[in-house]
């Protein structure tokens, strides 16, 4: 499995808790020596305005510092996207998050749809007909949903948000989903114990990537990735994704 990462991903572009200095130091920590990491150019304008409209990518663009590291952010989640494509799982360890940015507007911390820019440059390509995503993050994305609703791109989240039935609504819809080309992972990791949501625990993180794996690999030949989303509590932020790779892988 392939991290897709860069250091300027450590830039602090806002003043908002994805940007807080120590936040993906403290994945990296966790991960570094265990996979291989790969770094992402910036997405193109060309890639966001399949997703984005022009008056909101010049909302975003007049704030110059801002605008490269959200482009490279999206960047990032193509480079996985392609790498999943090409049969390895990966993973896109990148801020700002996405799922809360709309074509026109965003919020959340969210400037760009990272996932969703990723996904319509695999279709732009012919490299996908249909994709399922799932968004395990505290939040509801509602930036992916607003996009996606009229394509033949599923959204999933779990409405359930007691830890163990929130997993076991997760195994019973990845099992009963069918017939789409790669599996996209909104792995937003803001539920745990100790972060803002205190409902799942650091093991369920690794089951949720278990069972992410189990469906690829039965329904769309194990093309699978994930991009970051939440997670604010530095202290077991790095072990919470840590176990969901260990999963995932």
């Amino acid at each position: 499995m392939k991290i897709v990462y860069s250091q300027r991903y450590t830039e602090i572009y806002s003043s908002d808790p994805a940007s807080y200095p120590g936040r993906l130091e403290a994945i990296v920590k966790e991960l570094i020596g265990k996979y291989e990491f790969i770094e992402p150019e910036a997405a193109s304008e060309l890639d966001l305005l399949r997703v984005h409209d022009v008056f909101h990518l010049n909302s975003i663009k007049a704030k110059a510092h801002l605008y490269e590291i959200a482009a490279l952010a999206a960047g990032g989640a193509i480079k996985a996207a392609y790498i999943a494509i090409n049969d390895e799982a990966s993973f896109a360890l990148i801020r700002p998050p996405g799922h809360h940015a709309s074509a026109d507007c965003c919020w959340g911390f969210c400037f760009f749809n990272n996932i969703a820019v990723a996904l319509a440059s695999l279709r732009a390509e012919n490299q996908i007909e249909k994709a399922f995503i799932f968004d395990f993050d505290l939040h509801f994305g509602d930036g992916t949903a607003n996009i996606l609703q009229s394509s033949n791109i599923v959204y999933f989240q779990p409405s359930i948000s007691e830890r163990t039935g929130f997993v076991s609504q997760t195994e019973d819809k990845l099992q009963r989903e069918q017939g789409y080309d790669i599996l996209a992972i909104s792995a937003g990791f803001d539920r745990h114990i100790e972060d803002w949501g205190g409902q799942l625990i650091t093991d369920d993180y690794f089951t949720l990537g278990k069972l992410v794996k189990i469906a690829s690999e039965k329904n769309c030949r194990g093309k699978r990735f994930a991009v970051l989303e939440g997670g604010y509590n530095h202290d077991v932020l790095g072990k919470n994704v840590a176990a969901f790779l260990e999963g995932f892988e």
